[in-house]
């Protein structure tokens, strides 16, 4: 059976008032708006679902008995209270067979929750790698109380109902006669000691909120979306228990000349249409700098030009992608008087004064009869 108090970290003992703080503190830290992944979700269910029975007097009193009124059927352990009111078939099991071990008091140091942080890089970082300072608003143990949870000068008291155990033994009758069970102690909530003075910095929670600033090495080849694991650098626990992971979320900036396609860059370059005809030199840049490259006479609208190894690096491999140039020949769409006599000169020396669309079977392409054209 599900421990709503020690869901909303607060003692059997806890007033109206104080199930409602806690309540509140924790749904602020669990909010779907605030963390939304699938384990804080999943929490922060079992949070709203404590809170629905402890301040429901009527609920509460329930679940003091010993049974759960989320159970099926509303019985102790989901069993309907067919073992008797309020007792658990999991210690009817303890007390037939005896106890797998001494269960003892619970720790207050409780592992962290994971964090993400999302970090924009540029498109040369991504594919290269680079190193970053990030600054991250996170919880830390307090060092007031060096998470303990206790005022300066005090510590965690002895609890003077359980004895230190964090449990109490209860005779309850059943079927079986009179049967001896544990539960956990409703004083100190099971931890077998009680905090008298809280800390003041972190009111008794071992841990508070600070900005901290780590650098963190980014790998070569990372992309849009990856997800990089830093283990131990999310937020510490309750207690001052151990610190959970840090995800970091790549997000690339858009670039104004490439666009990526896995480890591939691709980019367009635009061409008059002579250069095209004529072949000529272009000058390009890459993630390297400027290259030259040729362009062949002949060159036609959508050829691909491979710049091979000029791409991303691999993550976790070596070698790069390419860098895939695609060209765009400009067609002219305005002529003055002398370029369009040129042109038709060109057309009439090449023998193609006749409709668009209507060359003869097997007669030469535009551009190569006008590469011809500049040959000769």
């Amino acid at each position: 059976m599900r421990d709503y108090y020690a869901i909303l970290g607060v003692g059997r003992g806890a007033t109206p008032d104080e199930i409602k703080k806690a309540y509140r503190r924790l749904a602020r830290e669990l909010h779907p708006d605030v963390n939304p992944d699938a384990e804080s979700q999943e929490k922060f269910k079992e949070v709203t679902q404590a809170y629905e029975v402890l301040s429901d007097p009527k609920k509460k009193e329930m679940f003091d008995l010993g049974a759960d009124p989320f159970a099926p059927g509303g019985g102790a352990g989901g069993f309907g209270g067919g073992f008797g009111a309020g007792f658990p078939f999991s210690d009817l099991m303890d007390a037939v067979f005896g106890q797998a071990g001494a269960r003892g008091p619970r720790s207050r140091a409780r592992r962290g929750r994971n964090a993400t942080l999302r970090v924009e890089l540029d498109l040369a970082e991504t594919a290269f790698g680079t190193t970053r300072e990030l600054t991250i608003d996170t919880a830390t143990v307090c060092k007031v109380c060096s998470g303990s949870g206790a005022e300066a000068g005090t510590h965690p008291d002895t609890c003077d109902m359980c004895h230190g155990r964090g449990e109490i033994q209860q005779v309850q009758r059943s079927f079986l006669g009179q049967v001896m069970t544990s539960r956990p102690c409703p004083q100190c909530g099971g931890y077998g000691s009680v905090i008298r003075t809280p800390c003041r910095e972190c009111s008794g929670e071992g841990r508070v909120r600070t900005q901290r600033t780590i650098k963190v090495k980014i790998p070569a080849g990372v992309e849009h979306g990856t997800h990089i694991q830093l283990a131990g650098e999310g937020e510490v626990g309750p207690g001052g228990g151990p610190a959970g992971d840090l995800f970091l979320e790549i997000v690339e900036r858009q670039h104004p000349i490439f666009e990526r396609e896995g480890d591939d860059l691709h980019c367009t370059v635009q061409i008059p249409m002579t250069a095209a005809a004529l072949g000529t030199t272009l000058t390009v840049e890459t993630l390297d700098g400027a290259e030259e490259i040729d362009i062949r006479p002949g060159t036609q609208s959508g050829q691909v030009i491979p710049l091979y190894g000029r791409g991303a690096r691999h993550l976790n491999a070596s070698g790069r992608g390419d860098l895939m140039i695609h060209v765009n020949v400009e067609t002219p769409t305005k002529l003055d008087q002398a370029q369009e006599d040129l042109m038709r000169q060109l057309s009439a020396l090449r023998g193609e004064e006749r409709p668009p669309g209507k060359f003869a079977p097997g007669q030469q392409g535009f551009f190569s009869r006008l590469r011809d054209a500049f040959h000769t």
